[in-house]
């Protein structure tokens, strides 16, 4: 696909090179959104918001790096979705379901069982570890840490200065890596931390 000429066609209103554009980002955009949010549904939504605003403003992107620009709204709907859930009650633990499906990329065919089993308890208390941050801080940390963007990257997807950037995710990093000490329990043996990381 030429992304620039899908991009122009579909800023004269090309539904189907729009849907081009939707195919090649979806999945970055859903992990991302996944990552940020916590939860299946709310990110599906996020991206389906997303995708919608974004198809509404395409006539708006003027150039430069696309994936940022959509990255961007990818956010945005995020944040719509972590205030949306700070406003409603919390869900019982009975109701909560494993989505051990999220990216079935990632489980390796090669891995024995119990390495799976430890595998998931890291992924899963992490994962948990990144829910406590402050949205800012979680977006930074997901697009960073998790999705590999560089920080010029990160300031382009968040519209936010580069220092402010390294700020929060060092602080991020910092609650995260603090959150893990505090839970190491929980962390399969071969991952606990020790006290002298600082």
């Amino acid at each position: 696909m030429d992304e620039i000429q899908a991009i122009q066609a579909a800023q004269k209103g090309d539904l189907a090179a729009f849907n081009r554009l939707v195919m090649a980002y979806q999945g970055m955009a859903y992990n991302v959104a996944y990552r940020i949010v916590g939860d299946a549904d709310a990110a599906a939504d996020a991206c389906q918001e997303a995708f919608l605003s974004a198809f509404r403003g395409i006539q708006g992107f003027r150039g430069g790096s696309f994936k940022s620009w959509l990255l961007r709204i990818v956010t945005n709907a995020c944040y719509d979705q972590l205030r949306y859930k700070g406003r409603r009650p919390a869900d019982s633990l009975d109701d909560m379901e494993d989505n051990s499906e999220y990216s079935p990329r990632l489980v390796n065919g090669h891995e024995r069982p119990e390495e799976y089993t430890l595998r998931r308890e890291l992924n899963d208390l992490i994962e948990e570890g990144i829910k406590t941050l402050p949205p800012d801080q979680r977006v930074v940390l997901v697009l960073s840490d998790v999705q590999g963007f560089a920080y010029q990257e990160i300031a382009e997807i968040t519209d936010t200065s580069l220092g402010t950037i390294k700020s929060r995710l060092s602080r991020a990093r910092a609650k995260l890596r603090d959150y893990l000490m505090e839970n190491q329990e929980l962390l399969p043996a071969q991952y606990r931390l020790t006290s002298s990381i600082g």
